[in-house]
């Protein structure tokens, strides 16, 4: 992204460390902001502020006074704008400076100068545009049908990891891992401790699945690009986790910066009537704790991992869907790199 103040454009290790751009990214949950309330956040690397009117309606600006370039986040919410608390500069939620009580008529008065982000509000979570031209409109955005179905019911789980967003993606191109990281979780217990895998190509992304294995563990993922990239996947469960039969998770994963990552999780079953409320009482009080668990074990171990442990792999077969995946980021990350230079 071209920065407004210094003009001076990413590299594409930076794009690679902090994430790609031109693309819908999830931000933070919706329940984080609260009506007339406003945060700020991290992401890709940057300070953004986190705008709620008391209508509901929410907004995203990067969080420096076009002024002085003091953080907005410790101005005063008017409503339908902020005023910085160094001068008390007011900008309005389309980042257009609409006040400089110091300089009532003066030249910032009218111009949008704050980067102001085109937000979208999905299943709990908040989802951006983050483009390299602030005066674009944003690229299209196809759900994951999971997150809008009416006939899944699901539950968001967030956090923020101490790892690289690369890791956490590739965490989950990476099935093979629930045979032995999660052995002794309460779904992740069965099947074989060796597979052979293959990529098999969507119209949207691919499929990384086991080719010997079906229906027992963590036996597949597919990673998909509709305007925000995603993984979903399917762990099986016994009857004693109540209807719906197996649970599917939608995964993201969202730079905060080069070192840190904001995980969203949705986990989700195809219930509906009464299975739906017994599903979601047993997830509340017996299933959800569990779940937190295997994040956890995950965590421990991405966070434990060196920043360069990429760099010193010997990868194979199992390791098809990281790779992949990898070629992907590092050509993306170059093309949007060459093209922000010659802007």
């Amino acid at each position: 992204m071209v920065n407004r103040l210094n003009k001076t454009a990413l590299t594409s290790d930076e794009i690679f460390a902090t994430g790609m751009r031109n693309q819908w990214h999830a931000v933070c949950p919706s329940d984080f902001v609260a009506r007339g309330d406003m945060k700020k956040v991290r992401r890709l690397g940057e300070d953004w502020l986190l705008f709620r009117q008391s209508d509901g309606s929410l907004r995203m600006l990067a969080d420096r006074c076009p002024h002085r370039g003091a953080p907005l986040s410790q101005g005063q919410h008017l409503g339908d704008r902020v005023a910085c608390k160094y001068h008390g500069v007011q900008v309005d939620v389309g980042g257009t400076v609409v006040s400089v009580p110091g300089m009532p008529g003066c030249n910032l008065e009218g111009k949008r100068l704050v980067t102001s982000l085109p937000v979208r509000e999905v299943a709990g979570a908040v989802l951006a545009w983050f483009g390299t031209d602030p005066d674009a409109e944003p690229g299209p955005l196809d759900l994951p049908e999971r997150l809008v179905d009416d006939g899944i019911s699901r539950f968001l789980c967030y956090a923020e990891w101490k790892a690289p967003w690369r890791f956490t993606l590739e965490n989950l191109l990476d099935p093979m891992h629930g045979a032995f990281l999660h052995r002794e979780s309460h779904s992740m217990f069965g099947g074989e401790t060796s597979a052979k895998f293959r990529i098999r190509e969507t119209d949207r992304g691919f499929f990384f699945e086991k080719t010997d294995q079906r229906g027992v563990n963590f036996d597949w993922v597919e990673f998909c690009r509709t305007g925000v990239d995603w993984v979903d996947l399917e762990i099986p469960y016994p009857p004693t986790a109540g209807p719906g039969g197996s649970f599917g998770i939608v995964g993201m994963g969202t730079p905060i910066d080069a070192e840190t990552t904001a995980v969203f999780f949705w986990r989700y079953r195809r219930v509906e009537g009464w299975e739906r409320d017994v599903w979601r009482f047993l997830y509340r009080t017996k299933l959800e704790e569990r779940h937190w668990a295997v994040l956890e074990q995950d965590r421990v171990m991405l966070e434990a991992m060196a920043a360069d442990a990429d760099q010193a792999e010997n990868l194979y077969q199992h390791d098809l869907g990281v790779i992949r995946l990898r070629r992907l980021y590092r050509s993306q990350a170059a093309a949007q790199a060459e093209a922000l230079a010659g802007a």
